[in-house]
């Protein structure tokens, strides 16, 4: 049986994570200087939650649910690392906002679900999940294109991993 020690240390352990949050990650891909670098970050932190954010917002065969522009959410100030969600973690719940979907949650449950999912977010996420429902993801992160996350993520013309 663990101690109280042992369960507060694996706690503190797990609570630190070096993860990076997903809008530090486009943050760092928007900050290098060549393709080369950007292809690198997007390749060294490549995981399925990025790969859906960015593919929600490129794919033109993706279509969100929700009204385009601005939503009106309280945003999480809490620091980096403490009181918010991550959006690697509730990226599995973005099927519920694009068409086809979620075919059974009624539209307004659906928008109250996005306002609770971006206030549980740390702000910088939130703003990554509402450029991406607003395919624009590209001009929030300079650098960032259609083209580069194809070819970050061996991507063929459908968004699909190439054969």
């Amino acid at each position: 049986m663990a101690t109280n020690t042992t369960r507060a240390m694996s706690q503190m352990v797990d609570n630190s994570s070096v993860a990076l949050l997903i809008s530090e990650i486009l943050d760092k891909v928007h900050k290098a200087k060549t393709k080369a670098d950007k292809l690198k970050i997007l390749r060294d932190y490549d995981s399925q939650p990025l790969r859906m954010v960015i593919k929600s917002s490129f794919d033109p065969k993706i279509e969100w649910e929700l009204p385009k522009g601005e939503v009106p959410f309280k945003a999480n100030e809490a620091p980096m690392g403490t009181e918010h969600t991550r959006l690697s973690s509730e990226a599995k719940k973005l099927y519920h906002y694009i068409k086809g979907g979620d075919n059974t949650t009624p539209k307004y449950k659906k928008e109250l679900m996005f306002v609770q999912l971006l206030e549980g977010l740390h702000v910088s996420e939130a703003k990554v999940v509402v450029a991406a429902k607003d395919k624009r993801l590209h001009q929030v992160y300079k650098g960032l294109s259609k083209d580069l996350v194809k070819e970050a993520f061996s991507w063929n013309e459908n968004y699909n991993k190439a054969d």
